[in-house]
């Protein structure tokens, strides 16, 4: 969340950065402003008083030492009285608090200064594009027609055992989708990433850290009994293992990479933007995590992008690269990248990774702070990015290298899968 000395200080630039997300931040922000007034206020006050009784408290026992205890029993009546008011006014103080943690909740991240203005995906920037779009035989086909034709992804089965969405890989797809996950992770932990399991449900804590809750609670799936979430990306187990931690300088940068099955409730209409691949509920993801000075995240944002770059270079997959406008920036974001993979059986572009820079907007959610070499703590910077997520990599895959004998297997996977064709 934005910290409440920037809202309070630059109260103006914050409007103003949030009107390129298209937000009306007025109301809130002075919301938030008079909220921290009153409890600054009211703090002020508890101080005073729990001062004021300490104070007494000594003159109490310097009256007892010297044998005046009518005039200390007067004292200490007016101690419970202290007493019972400072408790009020920590009551207060924690309940404006809350309030004001509420408040701040809906605040979403402002933009970096380079965040394009727009409200649409389609007013997005395209930055780079690289990659030949192949020239399929007559007759290719989308990858929903390929997967039945070769047997290795039944949706069908999918839904028998759970729901929509949920599809079951089966023979040389199951083999390459686990390719895939191993090609990920080791392509990002010889680039210095630290490889970790973590749990794929998170307790509540962990949800508002990453900033998941309360923005995107209606695509979670949550278990009430134990008051868990499942998770929607290994984003929020993996940055939350530095909630509440203050790291050392020298520690930055941390960077850390995981593999998880990912899930997200959110549903689609039918057709061929959400059929097969194109959306589900539960998907696998290899995500990357880094934990980074303030003055140097801009930069590891940039290192993050070629890294990704050079993974899709690999595959021999044509994409793009868009910086998000302000409209199609998700809510924690600074500044984000997405990388589309050019779908030529579908003839459109298939979103395939985001990689965004939080600033400090996690880091105070998460209390993950640094002490510096100046011996003063501060707020670090969170990234993560997608490297990669499956489904549409998988997708574009089996559609950009179909032939008429099978679809073949990019060269770089081999060693993973042990084939290299599907027919």
């Amino acid at each position: 969340m934005l910290q409440i000395a920037v809202i309070r200080e630059k109260r103006e630039e914050v409007i103003k950065a949030l009107t390129k997300r298209n937000f009306d931040a007025t109301a809130i922000v002075d919301s938030v402003i008079a909220l921290d007034e009153k409890r600054r206020a009211t703090q002020v006050e508890l101080d005073n008083i729990l001062s004021e009784s300490n104070k007494l408290s000594k003159d109490i026992g310097e009256m007892m030492k010297a044998g005046e205890k009518a005039k200390a029993e007067i004292l200490k009546e007016k101690t419970t009285q202290l007493r019972e008011k400072s408790k009020e006014l920590a009551e207060s103080v924690n309940g404006i608090a809350e309030e004001l943690t509420l408040e701040l909740y809906k605040l979403p991240n402002t933009p970096a200064d380079i965040v394009p203005v727009g409200k649409t995906p389609e007013e997005n920037l395209n930055v780079f594009e690289e990659g030949e779009v192949p020239k399929l035989h007559e007759g290719a086909m989308p990858h929903w027609d390929l997967i039945k034709k070769y047997d290795i992804i039944d949706f069908e089965l999918g839904t028998k055992i759970t729901a929509p969405g949920f599809p079951v890989y089966k023979g040389k797809g199951a083999k390459l989708q686990r390719a895939l996950i191993s090609y990920f992770l080791d392509k990002n932990t010889d680039a210095g990433y630290q490889e970790v399991q973590v749990p794929h449900l998170v307790n509540e804590a962990s949800a508002y850290g990453t900033g998941q809750l309360p923005d995107k609670e209606g695509q979670m799936y949550h278990d009430a009994k134990d008051d868990l979430y499942l998770i929607p990306t290994a984003e929020v187990p993996v940055t939350n293992i530095y909630r509440d931690v203050i790291l050392q300088e020298s520690e930055l940068p941390l960077m850390v990479t995981g593999y998880t099955p990912c899930f997200r409730r959110e549903a689609g209409s039918w057709g061929a933007h959400v059929r097969g691949l194109n959306r589900l509920h539960q998907f696998d993801k290899v995500e990357i995590v880094r934990i980074e000075h303030p003055e140097k995240s801009h930069e590891a944002l940039d290192g993050m992008v070629e890294h990704v770059k050079s993974i899709l270079q690999e595959l021999k997959l044509p994409y793009r690269i868009l910086r998000l406008c302000g409209g199609d920036m998700g809510f924690a974001s600074a500044l984000t990248y997405d990388f589309e993979v050019f779908s030529t059986a579908q003839d459109r572009w298939l979103e395939i990774s985001s990689v965004s820079n939080f600033e400090t907007f996690q880091a105070n959610r998460l209390k993950l702070r640094f002490k510096g070499k100046d011996g003063k703590t501060q707020l670090a910077h969170t990234l993560n990015g997608s490297s990669l997520a499956l489904p549409r990599v998988l997708a574009g895959i089996l559609e950009n290298y179909q032939t008429p004998e099978g679809i073949v297997i990019p060269e770089v996977l081999r060693k993973y899968t042990g084939f290299d064709i599907i027919n």
